[in-house]
């Protein structure tokens, strides 16, 4: 039976999923966990991270299965869409934690292995500069590289997930291309 569930669309597992199947989700999760996986890996350079979120996503799918209605057969666009607002929601509560650490006296004795920990990994160099470079897009046009590119999703996926018409993410897309084509060399000459 199990063969089974992996041979049907999402649509079919998710009406299973929607009244309690296990079974379909464990299919739905085997199907799309490792491009979810994949998408936050790139947005955050980070397994851990991206294995902790990845984990949320899922959790938000099961706890909302009752309320989500798949806008096309494929669950990918709605499961990318939760990674981005699992990830804002994440790096929000960091800030606010950092902050509060800045607003709290150091001990005299902990050192700082901040540089330690961002020399360490040479491997991901080009990596970080194009995450830098990514981050430094207007928003909307971040969006369609890290749901495109990184995650995958065509266009029309892409415009479904964000809302948007395919003619809006075709735009955005050329015009954040244009810009990594500068920002990407700029990034690793100044972080060699």
């Amino acid at each position: 039976m199990t063969h089974q569930r992996h041979d049907r669309s999402d649509a079919d597992l998710w009406q299973q999923i929607a009244v309690g199947d296990r079974e379909a989700f464990g299919a739905l999760f085997d199907r799309h966990a490792g491009a979810v996986y994949g998408h936050l890996l790139r947005r955050t350079g980070e397994h851990t991270e991206a294995e902790d979120l990845t984990s949320a996503v899922f959790l938000a799918a099961w706890r909302r299965r009752g309320e989500i209605t798949l806008d096309r057969d494929s669950a990918l666009p709605w499961l990318l869409g939760t990674a981005n607002h699992t990830l804002a929601n994440r790096r929000r509560a960091l800030r606010r934690y950092r902050d509060l650490v800045e607003r709290t006296p150091a001990p005299p004795d902990v050192p700082d292995h901040a540089d330690d920990v961002a020399a360490r990994l040479d491997a991901e160099q080009q990596a970080r500069a194009l995450r830098r470079s990514v981050g430094r897009l207007p928003r909307h046009e971040r969006d369609v590289v890290e749901l495109c590119v990184w995650g995958g999703l065509d266009q029309q996926a892409a415009a479904a997930a964000l809302g948007v018409s395919v003619g809006t993410v075709k735009s955005r897309m050329h015009r954040a291309r244009k810009r990594l084509g500068t920002l990407v060399p700029e990034e690793l000459e100044r972080n060699p």
